[in-house]
């Protein structure tokens, strides 16, 4: 004996069937449609809203509290709105590539944040609430208009990467020096004249990139730094070497 034979559906099923679907998405609010778009990476829940040629974000996002990682990159961005405090669980921040001139106060709330990319913007400063997020580990600000940045900063103290490149600073900024953890700093193409002695402050660095400045000796606390792997100090104006840079055995390693 055979077995039943399935039913095919018929047109009318189909139509029901679109009617139901159609139905359903109506229902969805328009957050909960973006956050169909959150996947999981890693253990974190991640959002990517790149390259959507947007000039602001949508109000809705701000409703997606258990978002984790949120990539608004290369957008056409010109502000971030102060709603970004509530996304509260935000572990890592991706700004880079839109036209951001400054970054609202809150973001010195958001307590969780450990990586923030703000480069390739038109900041020409730096909230000093940015200060709060004292979990920061990764600031990248490169490719921006800035002069220094604020005091506040000496609070990061668990940053272990920061990125100040291709800015108009002149001298490196105090609060650097307070960053005792930091492993990488970048200022290269920028407008320094010469380093602070209070690098030696900065004992766990391993890459120093201070290439295409105006630097013209380079300090000899500098060789106190016997952890650095790697020293860029190309094109700059440099007329003195301290004799103590044999001490620096791990360059080139």
């Amino acid at each position: 004996m055979g077995g039943k034979k399935s039913k095919e559906p018929t047109s009318e099923d189909m139509k029901r069937v679109g009617r139901k679907s159609a139905a359903c998405e109506e229902t969805l609010t328009s957050s909960d449609r973006i956050r169909k778009h959150i996947v999981m990476q890693f253990g974190y829940k991640v959002l990517s809203l790149a390259r959507q040629h947007m000039i602001a974000p949508p109000g809705e996002l701000w409703e997606l509290t258990e978002l984790q990682k949120l990539n608004l990159s290369l957008n056409c961005l010109c502000f971030l709105p102060s709603s970004v405090v509530l996304l509260e669980n935000l572990v890592v921040l991706n700004l880079w590539g839109n036209q951001l001139t400054s970054l609202p106060p809150e973001i010195g709330q958001l307590e969780n944040l450990k990586v923030l990319f703000a480069y390739h913007n038109h900041l020409t400063d730096v909230p000093a609430e940015l200060g709060s997020c004292l979990k920061l580990e990764v600031l990248s600000l490169a490719n921006n208009q800035l002069t220094s940045l604020p005091d506040s900063l000496s609070a990061l103290t668990n940053l272990q990467k920061l990125n100040l490149s291709h800015n108009n600073i002149v001298y490196i900024p105090a609060c650097v020096y307070a960053m005792k953890k930091l492993v990488f700093l970048h200022v290269a193409c920028n407008r320094l004249e010469n380093i602070a002695e209070h690098i030696q402050a900065l004992a766990d660095l391993k890459t120093l990139i201070m290439e295409e400045n105006s630097i013209h000796c380079l300090p000899k606390m500098l060789c106190c730094l016997t952890k650095l792997e790697l020293l860029n100090v190309d094109y700059n104006d440099i007329q003195n070497v301290p004799t103590e840079m044999h001490q620096l055995n791990r360059l080139g390693n």
